[in-house]
């Protein structure tokens, strides 16, 4: 059958082109995509089967949006592009072109259920050459660039709902401008250093990203249920997730500042020295938090997460790996996950034996 839609030509050094709104289930059947590793003339790299899953799951948010457009170089002959009046007509049992962009897009509306809800921006580019495919590809996929982690996370400031990510940013923000904090003026809010931040070794993203896992499992699927007004589970295997689930994040941060303020008294060196310990480098922050689920569940037990019940168990750690001959430095722990894993280990050893006397002066529980 043949079928037609408006298009709207736009004129650009290199020629002019057509953009359209087709809806998904049309594109599916009428589009191709050609790999180099077929041989011939193909641009598109191997699809990759994890992206695809992405795809496959954002399709099934109440908010999902593809507003890039996916770019087709149209076979000769095929589609009827009427220039006078605007439209383009073709068989929508024909393949009328090839991707040249947005194959994922595509291939995660096919295999999802609900590809039949989403009209697709479309720019159709007639009379292409072999060159002129490879140079258009290459310039989309060279030109990107990966959009700061830090501004991500900032801009969930922006946002009227409830998240996980919201809460994480808005932690990270109190840590950096709190005068109390350990962190003060140390994180680099939008993955930059601003002036007088000689100290700042952790970014923004880094710091919220780490954090966000002592509260929640499945950030992306809790931030979902939460913009559409639904329940999150109460419990999900997270050792701060009651008091988030409480909407009590002042509570979260409460212990995040107990515990920091405690291990940069301990390693107070270690802490003021960046440039020689990791410690406040990404290694040794994501070491301090996988190990801290443990210790906070040994806090809850003793219902202290006060300072001086961190003080007290992270001695035990300073003395631990003073007897084991190791410093935090990337010479004793080198970089990288590994790194963080080994660190983790070293922080948590003393836990098993670790008996905390409650300090008579210590009276906060939070």
């Amino acid at each position: 059958m043949t079928i037609e839609f408006p298009i709207l030509p736009v004129e650009q050094p290199i020629g002019v082109f057509y953009i359209a709104s087709i809806p998904a289930d049309i594109l599916l059947k009428t589009l191709k995509n050609v790999h180099r590793s077929m041989g011939g003339d193909g641009v598109q790299r191997d699809a990759s089967k994890s992206r695809i899953k992405e795809i496959v799951s954002f399709c099934s948010n109440t908010d999902s949006v593809f507003p890039t457009p996916i770019i087709v170089s149209v076979y000769n002959n095929i589609v009827e592009l009427d220039e006078e009046y605007n439209k383009i007509s073709f068989d929508d049992n024909t393949i009328i072109g090839e991707v040249l962009d947005g194959q994922h897009r595509l291939l995660g509306l096919e295999d999802s259920d609900n590809s039949s809800h989403f009209n697709m921006p479309v720019v159709f580019m007639f009379g292409l050459t072999p060159e002129e495919k490879a140079y258009i590809f290459s310039i989309i996929n060279s030109k990107q660039t990966k959009v700061n982690q830090s501004l991500l996370y900032d801009l969930f400031e922006l946002t009227s709902k409830r998240s996980p990510q919201k809460t994480a940013h808005e932690i990270a923000r109190s840590m950096n401008s709190m005068q109390e904090s350990p962190f003060f003026n140390r994180l680099k809010m939008l993955g930059t250093k601003d002036v007088g931040q000689d100290l700042a070794t952790l970014s923004q993203g880094t710091f919220a990203q780490s954090i966000m896992l002592l509260f929640s499992k499945h950030p992306n699927k809790d931030k979902e249920r939460l913009y559409n007004d639904e329940p999150i589970d109460s419990e999900d295997g997270t050792v701060l997730r009651m008091y988030f689930y409480k909407e009590r994040d002042e509570v979260i941060l409460k212990v995040l500042l107990n515990c920091f303020t405690a291990l940069s008294k301990v390693f107070s060196e270690e802490w003021g020295t960046p440039s020689k310990y990791i410690l406040c480098k990404t290694t040794g922050f994501r070491g301090v938090i996988k190990s801290l689920p443990s210790i906070i569940r040994k806090g809850i037990e003793y219902r202290y997460l006060t300072e001086d019940f961190f003080n007290s168990y992270f001695l035990k750690v300073k003395e631990r790996l003073r007897d084991k001959g190791k410093s935090l430095t990337s010479q004793d722990f080198g970089l990288g996950e590994a790194a963080q894993n080994d660190l983790a280990g070293c922080i948590l050893e003393p836990l098993s034996s670790f008996i905390y006397t409650v300090n008579k002066y210590s009276t906060n529980k939070n």
